[in-house]
């Protein structure tokens, strides 16, 4: 343990100084964000003493704060006011970035990868633009859900079955696109354990989320099946449907603000976005299911694989694509990375990372909606056709290695943990 601790301290703190940068950068007040108009009314309420009318001003993703409400009442505890408050809260989803970044680097140092390839994977997690961006706007819980996912998923790969199951509940009661990692986590446990993890998951998801249904009318409620089932007037430019969309009357945005060229989406887009996402996140599931049905689970790198085509397709199809969407992508790319084979740098987590800056705040700035609609879908297309491809061959690329490896001298491969620890062999 000493040596662990020993071996990791270094990345650590470097990680820490990631997201103290971040922090500073990003978190200097939440006059007119999100997190103004959505959260910061519950959370007055619970450092208050208002308990009941925390749960009923609590937005669609009510779970979340749920989870970080022992952080406001920290803050409030120390003397803190609303500003301090709104920092503590964002204080743990910057933690599991920094938690994600020294797991994947430290199984990264044990495989004697490049120290710039280190350095690149701990930057994605921990000093990215696009988390910058996310704390900016108010929301941090797009980062904790994302850091959840991948942790389920590594623990899944681990034979860790409850604490997969009890990151995944953590994670749906986050934020609920986190059941599109579901089906990864579930297919990276031995067939054996599935049930026990998704006993876990549901118990933990009910634990967090009873209490926002139990006031019944409260916000959470109604907001929840408003996102989830009923068309909406939010049209961005970052999806496969911007142009379908037709120009008309000028578009206002958030307080009010002026939106010009932009597209009225058509209803039927807006109708079909979530459930389409959905559907194609059970479709592949099912599909990597059925492939390897015989062998009753799939590898980490798969899984890792799964879930990061699942969040990009979640970014394509949804009408409400914004630029944080994209975190959990990120971060589960650049987990898929580091668990290849291979020793390469995390190319695609870092170049995803700034196309997703260029798209969502240079190009902004500087050019027509439409514009910036067709450079985005130009790299995240052909990107989200690609791994799609790598996942579909996936199982003939791992046969292909496995006999090279016996026509070579019959390698052993084993097994390491992210810290360092042998695990098995085959």
């Amino acid at each position: 343990m000493r040596r662990t601790a020993r071996e990791n301290a270094p990345c650590a703190l470097a990680a820490l100084a990631g997201c103290a940068a971040l922090a500073w950068l990003g978190l200097y007040g939440f006059a007119w964000n999100d997190y103004d108009n959505e959260a910061r009314p519950a959370f007055d309420a619970l450092v208050g003493g208002h308990l009941e009318q925390f749960l009923r001003l609590a937005p669609a993703y009510g779970g979340s704060l749920v989870e970080r409400a022992p952080f406001a009442l920290l803050a409030h505890r120390l003397g803190g006011g609303e500003l301090a408050v709104y920092r503590w809260v964002a204080l743990p989803c910057l933690l599991a970035s920094a938690a994600i970044g020294v797991w994947l680097v430290s199984r990264m140092r044990s495989e004697r990868r490049p120290l710039l390839h280190r350095a690149i994977a701990l930057a994605v997690c921990v000093a990215n633009p696009i988390t910058l961006r996310a704390l900016e706007v108010g929301h941090p819980e797009e980062l904790l859900g994302a850091c959840l996912c991948v942790a389920a998923v590594l623990l899944a790969a681990e034979d860790r079955g409850l604490w997969a199951g009890l990151l995944l509940g953590l994670a749906i009661a986050n934020k609920q696109w986190a059941l599109l990692a579901v089906g990864p986590v579930l297919l990276a446990l031995p067939s054996r354990r599935r049930a026990a993890c998704g006993a876990s998951a549901a118990l933990v998801a009910g634990l967090v989320l009873a209490p926002l249904t139990l006031v019944g009318s409260g916000g959470f409620v109604s907001a929840a099946k408003a996102s989830a089932t009923a068309p909406s007037a939010i049209f961005q430019p970052w999806q496969v449907w911007w142009f379908f969309g037709h120009h008309g009357a000028l578009v206002h945005g958030a307080f009010g603000v002026a939106k010009p060229d932009y597209r009225i989406g058509p209803g039927w887009a807006a109708a079909i976005s979530h459930p389409l996402v959905v559907a194609v996140g059970i479709a592949l599931s099912v599909w990597l299911w059925l492939r390897e049905r015989v062998k009753g689970r799939i590898g980490a790198g798969q899984a890792l694989l799964a879930l990061a085509v699942a969040m990009l397709v979640r970014c394509l199809l949804d009408t409400w694509d914004t630029e944080y969407y994209l975190l959990p992508f990120v971060i589960a790319v650049l987990a898929w990375e580091v668990r290849a084979p291979n020793p390469r740098p995390p190319a695609i987590a870092l170049a995803s990372s700034a196309l997703a800056w260029l798209s969502f705040q240079w190009l902004p700035e500087h050019v027509s909606p439409d514009l910036q609609a067709a450079f985005f879908l130009a790299w995240s297309v052909p990107l989200a056709a690609a791994l799609v491809r790598r996942l579909l061959f996936a199982r003939g690329l791992t046969r292909s290695r496995r006999l090279g490896g016996q026509a070579g001298g019959g390698l052993q491969e084993m097994t390491v943990s992210p810290l360092s620890r042998p695990l098995s062999t085959s």
